[in-house]
């Protein structure tokens, strides 16, 4: 908490929304030093370090004075971790971002805040990073910026920065989507420096994943169902929710624990609990749709090592269809997309295919709702 300014006093009160801007500052400065690191990591299997700090703060000093406003910049280079600012602008030029745009752009955002909190009253502060964590979710898109975020070192510090903006009064949710705009630059150009796409390539898990099993989620490109923990992260699900959704799943499928197992341990288990995050958040009965797993067991007909996966296909079928709909599951092979899809056999109809596929638009299947398939009574 900081010390209320004395009432009346426009000296104290530009004072305190000047420091609490440099607050925005360091927010943006940690979310694109973070990108930066991740990238370097990512490609060069290492970060480069920080170069020293004096020579950084001799660099970087004339840049801050000519392209952000002067109580601003003179507040910034006051502080005591300028000289850590200093290093991280310096590392962010030599990785490739632009400072003469990143700059003024940075400091706009500084300059909304230092406004923002000479408007508004203080509130009182909220407590932990669990509410920031949420926020972050909700506010950035799936995408390397919010990765970077929840996985650096520094995210306590950064959830801590969110809580005092929050307290004084600023829109921390606009502060973010702001620094995510930033983040992505940050992302794009020092990939371009380390010879990268800067929109890269499909991962195989987001390629082979397109279909009704991700429709209407938000799918990250670089999806990677390999790695549980950065899988769910990626998707924005967090221990505690993942906890609960398995624990969902055991409930709808009482004496029957080894199969729901075989679902959770699954590899593509991740996207059922994004599945199941959405319609949470949605405010859907997520409980009662997975009932509908023990009401339909279709899933059992078949070879036994591929039941996990026809268990993910069911539950996400179970999901997606509404309740009381009594008619069977709809995981059934779907033989005329198997003969398009097939190495041997060439679609039927391929005319019709080719005007179909004109008439999308390109859209992408993960991304596009369709129309519910026929369903066909169970015959035994």
């Amino acid at each position: 908490m900081t010390t209320p300014t004395p009432e009346g006093d426009p000296f104290a009160a530009a004072a305190e929304a000047v420091q609490t801007s440099v607050l925005a500052w360091r927010l943006v400065m940690a979310v694109a030093d973070a990108v930066r690191r991740q990238q370097q990591r990512r490609q060069k299997g290492k970060e480069e370090g920080l170069p020293p700090a004096e020579q950084a703060v001799s660099e970087a000093a004339a840049e801050v004075t000519k392209l952000v406003p002067t109580d601003i910049s003179t507040a910034l280079m006051a502080g005591a971790d300028w000289p850590q600012m200093a290093q991280q602008l310096v590392a962010l030029r030599r990785a490739g971002v632009d400072l003469g745009e990143f700059l003024p752009r940075v400091g706009d955002i500084a300059v909304t805040v230092r406004d923002a909190v000479a408007e508004n009253a203080a509130r009182m502060a909220r407590e932990g990073t669990g509410e920031w964590e949420r926020m972050l979710r909700e506010t950035l898109p799936a995408g390397p910026v919010r990765e970077a975020i929840l996985a650096s070192p520094t995210w306590p510090d950064i959830a801590a920065t969110m809580a005092r903006l929050d307290e004084r009064g600023v829109d921390v949710r606009q502060v973010l989507a702001a620094a995510h705009n930033e983040g992505v630059g940050v992302d794009q150009a020092v990939a371009r420096v380390l010879a990268a796409d800067a929109t890269p390539a499909a991962s195989r898990d987001a390629v082979v994943s397109y279909g009704p099993l991700t429709t209407g989620l938000d799918l990250p490109k670089d999806l990677d169902l390999g790695d549980r923990v950065r899988a769910l992260r990626q998707l924005a699900i967090s221990p505690a929710e993942n906890e609960r959704y398995t624990r969902w799943v055991r409930e709808a499928m009482p004496q029957r624990g080894r199969e729901a197992d075989l679902l959770v341990n699954a590899r593509q288990w991740p996207l059922v609990a994004a599945r199941m995050a959405q319609m949470e958040k949605n405010g859907k009965p997520v409980r009662e749709h997975l009932a509908q797993l023990m009401k339909d067991t279709s899933w059992e007909d078949g070879p036994r090592p591929q039941i996990g996966s026809r268990l993910v296909q069911a539950a996400n079928d179970a999901l997606r269809r509404p309740l009381g709909d009594a008619t069977a599951s709809r995981v059934k092979v779907n033989t005329t997309a198997a003969r398009a899809t097939s190495t041997t056999v060439g679609p039927t109809r391929p005319r019709a295919a080719e005007g179909a596929a004109r008439a999308e638009g390109g859209i992408a299947p993960h991304r596009r709702e369709s129309a519910p398939a026929p369903r066909r009574g169970r015959s035994r």
